[in-house]
């Protein structure tokens, strides 16, 4: 039985404040148990709920050298949906209300965490073949593993991946600071290794070291070779081309399943969508306020109100997409002029805009389960899993064709009666204005073929069963 340590800064149900923790949380469930023993370690947050704190057992606990002080780490342990997570517990480093706070804070305390994951791990029984690094967070551990951790027998023959999820955060700081809080020596502090335009970089250390190295899908493994979408690592993506991997994330089709799902009006499969989508749509549309009108073509939103998620594109055509035919639901927090501009449309119509400021697991649920389509035209996207959810309830995805938003929503074809959704190929606000009166014409004017869409992006497969199969592929390449 292979044996393999996820490491993360957060995984569902303990910590999330994005993609990474669904991830992290989701796709250890789906290995195959009679030859995968997947194990997970994650920081010990105060900030977590109480009643999940309760449940954590107390495995060990050590001390270790670390920014010229012995620091006390605590080992416990918990099962979540048949998997074993450990918690490393510090209370100077991961007190406080949130699991990030200010950048420097951030760099020292997982500094800590990645030096005390690989400690402990004699001391509790359990010697991976791989450790899978997730993001800038647990970037210095591959370093360490080809460093101080490389002798002895214990260590010798583990390999490791990195994971990129976004390639924007990288952990990254002055040398001085980050040579103290790694221990590392001047020899890793050059152009091809941890240093990066004068200052250096945690995830920088994780690509250059990690034995293979992977992405959330097969689009954005070959965008981030290029100096647009690279941030200035596109040079090192280039050279470890051969061992860098797209694996396109799934969703855990147990929570996102429309056939039974609790949160929704009225739950509905492949077979009985036609007439159960409406009553979720009333349901919503009675709900928000909005005018009950099966006719209108509603559109949904459920994201971080930024620009990379190309709101500077909605915010040019907004009267335009605005049409007396369109309801408009979004649903998120961010820049405070995207709120803004969506309060403000649903203060001018109230009948067909509905501006839901903050976060609903409840009501995104909703949105995903009653709107006709679902807008996500971003600038870039390394997989999305928005555009996965909107499938699987048959809301078409109307997206841009970057990162995992091209891999995964193939743009309907009228003449050969295929794909899944619409998509646009330029970062252009008309283009994506076109691309969404046309998916309202095919809509309104071409309802079967409407529905046949809809038929097949229910039927698509992107569960995290089909992305584990992958994974094991890749670690299967490592020996």
């Amino acid at each position: 039985m292979k044996k393999v340590l996820f490491v993360s800064s957060e995984a569902v149900p303990f910590i999330k404040t994005g993609g990474l923790a669904d991830v992290v949380g989701a796709l250890p469930k789906y290995f195959d148990k009679e030859a995968y023993d997947v194990r997970v370690f994650l920081p010990k947050y105060q900030c977590m709920r109480q009643e999940i704190k309760d449940r954590m057992r107390y495995v060990t606990h050590f001390y270790m050298d670390y920014n010229f002080r012995s620091r006390y780490v605590g080992v416990l342990t918990c099962e979540e949906s048949g998997v074993t997570f450990y918690f490393i517990d510090n209370e100077e480093y991961f007190s406080g209300p949130a699991p990030y706070t200010d950048m420097l804070w951030d760099i020292e305390k997982f500094g800590f965490f990645d030096k005390a994951v690989l400690s402990a791990l004699p001391l509790i029984g359990f010697q991976p073949e791989i450790v899978h690094c997730h993001d800038w967070q647990t970037g210095l551990i591959p370093v360490f593993m080809k460093d101080s951790f490389r002798g002895g027998a214990f260590y010798r023959d583990m390999k490791s991946v990195m994971t990129i999820h976004n390639l924007k955060f990288q952990g990254t700081w002055d040398i001085p600071t980050i040579q103290r809080f790694s221990g590392l020596s001047d020899y890793y502090f050059t152009s091809d290794k941890l240093e990066m335009y004068k200052s250096a970089s945690y995830l920088k250390g994780g690509l250059t070291y990690a034995d293979k190295l992977t992405t959330v899908s097969y689009t954005y493994a070959n965008e981030i070779k290029t100096p647009f979408f690279g941030e200035k690592l596109d040079g090192l993506m280039r050279a470890r081309e051969n061992d860098l991997w797209g694996i396109v994330n799934g969703i855990d089709y147990e929570i996102f399943d429309p056939a039974n799902d609790d949160l929704i009006e009225k739950p509905f499969t492949v077979d009985t969508f036609r007439t159960d989508k409406k009553k979720n749509k009333a349901a919503l549309q009675k709900q928000l306020g909005l005018a009950v009108d099966p006719k209108k073509f509603m559109v949904g939103i459920v994201s971080r109100l930024t620009d990379q998620k190309g709101f500077d594109l909605i915010q040019h055509v907004i009267e335009e997409i605005l049409a007396e035919d369109v309801q408009l639901v979004v649903l998120g927090t961010g820049e405070y002029r995207y709120e803004e501009m969506f309060k403000h449309f649903a203060w001018r119509y109230p009948d067909r805009v509905s501006a839901n400021i903050c976060y609903s697991e409840e009501l995104s649920h909703r949105i995903y389960a009653s709107c006709d389509a679902f807008l996500m035209p971003s600038l870039f996207e390394p997989c999305g899993l928005s555009q996965l959810i909107a499938l699987r309830y048959g809301t078409l995805p109307i997206v841009r064709e970057t990162g995992g938003l091209k891999d995964t929503v193939e743009p309907y074809d009228e003449y050969r009666h295929t794909g899944t959704g619409f998509s646009f190929a330029n970062y252009n606000a008309h283009e994506m204005l076109f691309t969404l009166q046309y998916a309202k014409r095919v809509f309104f004017e071409h309802k079967a073929d409407w529905n046949k869409i809809v038929e097949r992006a229910m039927r698509k497969d992107w569960s995290w069963e089909r992305s584990a199969r992958v994974y094991e592929e890749l670690y299967e390449s490592l020996g």
